[in-house]
């Protein structure tokens, strides 16, 4: 029988304790309110300096022919349509050859390092910081961030020089991750800012929709009822025989899935979930490391693929971490599809130890381009992969960079923007929002599923005295644009309504005398545009979770949103698309494309998709068709398996 979350949603408390744990608690992830870190000084001069392992990412020997083959992978009148390889056929077809890894191995072991390799796209290189040094020409500093907030303080290490690849073995290697040790990557689920959280709101949202909970109280059954998911479960479409993957930068308390699961009356295997550990793992379940972040994400995915088998790849918060999470999810090629809720805007990628000029071509590289070749790997093997494309609107740079201590520019987030990754962006559900303010009583009405921006909250903010900024809902929204790191992909050429990059944008520091510009972005750039697709993402109309706090020891009922609810949902539904099709599905994004450009894509009673053509992300606006602000718009689940089925697989 279906259990109803509604009257439990404010129980957000004593429904079971955290039991006491020795291991130490995940690091802390960057917010706004964490403080410059500290130099310590040399890395070699601290008592606990020890060995240090790190990751070379590999240049594909054929690069080119590994994205002419992916295009036949996917061209439905192709031999090689859905032929995918498997991660030895990869490496054989693709790779560095034994060779080459050999003389990379003799040429570092000339500096006391030894070299492991970790799969078809990376080695592993260990030794003590000095040999590090002498081989990459940098000099190692230790640092430490002092405790803030409920935070403690952590220590991490990183080069304070860029480091540079060896001319002897740069043309096999294409950069050095790992170097910096330093929190990178934010979760992005969001929660309702304190300033509107007080007691004079009355209730999130009156939903105007047949789910069962209205939204803002939203659950897994309820995301399949409104998407239409139904129709799929009634055939006996439950995920069976699939597997979801979760990339996640923070540990989590597996008791707190399986409990969500059985309330919201879901019969799952006791022994689903699978936790691979990579590079030591993130610590233990923390708040101020992101572990809600990686339980909502296994509950949704999960959830709506219950009969999936889950393996969580969790990972230190660290750019050597998060690759490596990949290289093991793809190596392994266990998942048939990958989610990831965690990210920062694409060019600060650029920057944490890259570029890197590499001195035997002059060509610059950089951690972009090292994770872009694993999620090349993935595509031609078949592995579906999805990213949350952020919750700054169309300003992903600036959800912590805010005015006026620095400029405002249209940015996109990574890895969503990687052309390889389906991203996902939010949008908002339908209905009377309620809100008691100074005056009385605020009514907000949201008249369609528009796309998630919280300009529409601009009338509640005034009532209350604030401001857009100091009210918190600037430039908060579902993650869009145009990327200036990746080109438009071959998908996206001739789709209407994509856009390039627009003139005048600069990232400046005002904090800075005289004013520092950071970057200035290329204009009318044609490069990757994002979202592809969305679902509900908005937190006054989103979701519960349950969550064990690390801070109170108690289990209990989380509210929450964001496109990190997204990517998992999409996962989930390709696990239930698997089953469906027998089949892995792999890239999304070209037959989801494929599929928009048909004249029944948005109208008709079997349209796989719903047009969002109201709201923007504080600068994008929906549309007819596809949209920087919203991608192709959500799905019509069962409509758009058997379009699948139908139109693309036969």
């Amino acid at each position: 029988m279906r259990f109803c979350l509604r009257k439990i949603a404010v129980l957000v408390g004593a429904l079971g304790v955290l039991s006491a744990t020795s291991a130490q608690a995940g690091v802390p992830y960057p917010t706004k309110e964490t403080p410059r870190p500290v130099d310590a000084g040399l890395l070699s001069a601290q008592p606990s300096a020890g060995t240090i392992t790190v990751t070379l990412p590999l240049k594909l020997r054929d690069e080119k022919g590994a994205n002419e083959l992916l295009q036949a992978v996917y061209q439905k009148d192709s031999p090689s349509f859905h032929q995918f390889l498997t991660p030895e056929e990869f490496r054989t077809r693709f790779g560095q050859t034994d060779a080459d890894i050999a003389k990379v191995t003799a040429h570092l072991a000339k500096y006391g390092l030894t070299v492991e390799r970790s799969g078809a796209s990376a080695l592993r290189v260990t030794g003590t910081p000095a040999n590090l040094e002498r081989a990459f020409q940098v000099s190692m500093h230790a640092y430490v961030v002092p405790a803030h907030g409920t935070s403690s303080a952590y220590k991490f290490q990183a080069p304070n020089t860029k480091p540079s690849v060896p001319a002897e073995i740069s043309s096999v290697v294409d950069s050095v991750i790992g170097l910096s040790t330093q929190p990178r990557f934010i979760p992005h689920n969001v929660k309702t800012p304190p300033q509107l959280a007080k007691p004079q709101i009355a209730e999130p949202t009156h939903g105007t929709t047949t789910t069962t909970d209205p939204p803002g109280l939203w659950t897994v059954q309820d995301f399949a009822e409104y998407y239409d998911v139904l129709p799929l479960a009634k055939k006996g479409v439950s995920g069976q025989g699939r597997t979801v993957g979760i990339v996640t930068l923070a540990s989590f308390t597996e008791s707190d899935a399986f409990y969500y699961w059985n309330a919201v009356g879901l019969n799952v295997s006791p022994n689903r979930i699978r936790i691979v550990n990579i590079d030591g793992g993130p610590g233990a379940p923390s708040d101020d490391s992101g572990s809600d972040e990686t339980t909502l994400d296994v509950e949704q995915s999960g959830g709506i693929a219950p009969s999936a088998e889950v393996v969580v790849y969790q990972a230190p918060n660290t750019n050597q971490g998060y690759l490596d999470a990949f290289v093991t999810a793809v190596e392994h090629n266990h998942a048939d599809s990958v989610s990831t809720s965690w990210g920062d805007w694409e060019w600060f990628n650029e920057i944490e130890n890259s570029p890197v000029t590499d001195p035997y071509s002059g060509e610059t590289v950089s951690a972009l381009k090292a994770f872009h070749e694993v999620f090349l790997q993935a595509a031609l093997q078949g592995q579906s992969l999805f990213a949350a494309a952020g919750d700054a609107g169309a300003y992903d740079v600036n959800r912590f960079y805010l005015p006026p201590s620095f400029s405002l520019a249209l940015s996109v987030d990574s890895p969503a923007s990687d052309p390889f990754i389906t991203a996902a962006g939010g949008t908002t559900i339908a209905g009377i929002q309620t809100y008691l303010v100074p005056t009385g009583t605020l009514s907000i009405n949201v008249p369609n599923e528009r796309v998630w921006g919280w300009d529409y909250l601009t009338p509640l903010c005034t009532a209350l005295g604030y401001d857009p900024i100091s009210c918190g809902i600037f430039p908060v929204g579902g993650g869009g644009g145009v990327s200036f790191e990746f080109k438009e992909p071959f998908y996206q050429q001739g789709v209407y309504g994509t856009q390039r990059t627009q003139p005048g944008q600069s990232f400046i520091d005002y904090t800075q005398t005289p004013p520092q510009t950071v970057v200035t972005e290329p204009s009318y750039f044609p490069g990757r545009n994002v979202p592809d697709v969305s679902f509900n993402a908005d937190p006054q109309t989103g979701y519960l979770y349950y969550y064990t706090s690390s801070a109170t020891g108690v289990a209990g009922y989380g509210q929450a949103g964001g496109t990190s609810f997204v990517a998992p949902q999409l996962n989930g539904v390709v696990g239930l698309l698997g089953q469906y099709l027998h089949s892995r599905v792999g890239l999304l994004n070209v037959p989801l494309y494929e599929l928009q450009s048909k004249p029944d894509a948005y109208w008709g009673k079997h349209s796989p998709f719903n047009v969002i053509k109201y709201g923007n992300n504080y600068f994008y606006y929906g549309r007819n068709g596809y949209s920087p602000a919203a991608g192709v718009g959500t799905l019509d689940v069962s409509n758009f398996a058997e379009a699948l089925k139908h139109e693309y697989w036969h």
